[in-house]
């Protein structure tokens, strides 16, 4: 089978969408299908293909080839940009829904609006069963998956009772309240040393919180860390906490954490509990006192723990790359038959 793969953003930028489309990619291929990527995002260095055949920022007559060419054409999340050919050169088309198409107070912009009317004509599908709801047409729910070959457990590295985060360093993303919650422990007795994973435009603000909270014997800041170095990191701690504000439509870095040994704490509106499954609990989205509270009981609670272990393996297995581009292959080939 030729499948198209069309992601707007893709390496060398880091994020979810990003991770998901090169694991896809590599699973297709490994199950001998031929795969071309087209993305809008540019290269730095030769190794930013990772050894795929990638169109970056294609033009119209690229993409008229491009679409000729496959069987399928996949989506990782809408993109009218490329999209449009579609109405010239007929071809299969599945998109992947990977976050909200409305606005956080409901309303729905001119291209959200059009990305809405165009789903209409497309074989949907939904990493979580929360953006199924939001978009609401018939579909797939198939979760991403995450780099089983670079997040597992590594023998010989001691885990700690700590906390980690690990994402961008913005407001959405919620940093602050965790760090409240680890001075809202300690005030109650519970010291537990938190690390802070990744870079952003509140970094100064977050180190000021720390200071004004006397939180420095506590809290450190590891920077941006990827690859190898990010998988031991995780594998120091026991717990990764996701304190997002905003309702996740999903969360690769809690299934990177789980497949470290890391149990997961996460905020429960939106797509990011299925992303946890069994393997962690979660808290009231922007609620300090109750990210303090689920961290007293993940760290405290031994029956807790062990149904979080005992959930590990099954929750991993639907998300391996491999699990998952079969069940795409699958609907691939409903849609072409």
């Amino acid at each position: 089978m030729k499948i198209l793969l069309s992601t707007h953003a893709f390496a060398p930028s880091i994020g979810g969408i990003e991770t998901c489309s090169l694991d896809l990619a590599r699973a297709f291929i490994k199950m001998e299908h031929e795969v071309q990527v087209i993305t809008q995002t540019p290269s730095r260095q030769a190794d930013d293909d990772h050894g795929l055949t990638v169109l970056r920022r294609p033009d119209r007559t690229a993409l008229f080839r491009v679409l000729r060419w496959c069987d399928v054409f996949f989506q990782n999340n809408i993109s009218l940009q490329t999209a449009w050919p579609l109405v010239f050169i007929r071809r299969p088309w599945v998109v992947c829904t990977q976050t909200w198409l409305k606005n956080p107070d409901g309303s729905t912009g001119k291209e959200g609006r059009l990305k809405m009317l165009a789903l209409r004509f497309s074989t949907n599908v939904y990493i979580t069963k929360a953006v199924h709801r939001h978009v609401g047409y018939p579909g797939f729910v198939v979760p991403n998956p995450y780099d089983a070959g670079t997040f597992r457990m590594i023998p010989g590295i001691v885990r700690r009772q700590s906390l980690v985060f690990l994402g961008r360093l913005v407001t959405d993303k919620g940093c602050d309240l965790l760090i409240r919650s680890v001075a809202i422990l300690r005030d109650a007795g519970l010291a537990l040393p938190l690390t802070i994973i990744g870079t952003g435009s509140e970094d100064a603000a977050l180190k000021k919180q720390v200071a004004d909270l006397h939180l420095e014997e506590l809290v450190q800041f590891a920077g941006a860390l990827r690859g190898e170095a990010l998988a031991r990191e995780l594998n120091q701690h026991e717990v990764l906490v996701v304190p997002s504000r905003w309702a996740e439509p999903f969360g690769i870095v809690a299934l990177e954490a789980i497949a470290c040994g890391c149990l997961v704490l996460g905020s429960a509106g939106g797509g990011l509990p299925d992303a946890i499954g069994g393997c962690g609990i979660t808290f009231k989205n922007g609620d300090a006192d109750d990210l303090a509270r689920a961290i007293r009981e993940i760290v405290t609670k031994p029956d807790l723990i062990d149904r979080c272990r005992q959930a590990v393996f099954g929750h991993l297995n639907k998300h391996r790359s491999e699990t998952v581009a079969r069940r795409y292959e699958k609907i691939f080939e409903q849609v072409l038959s």
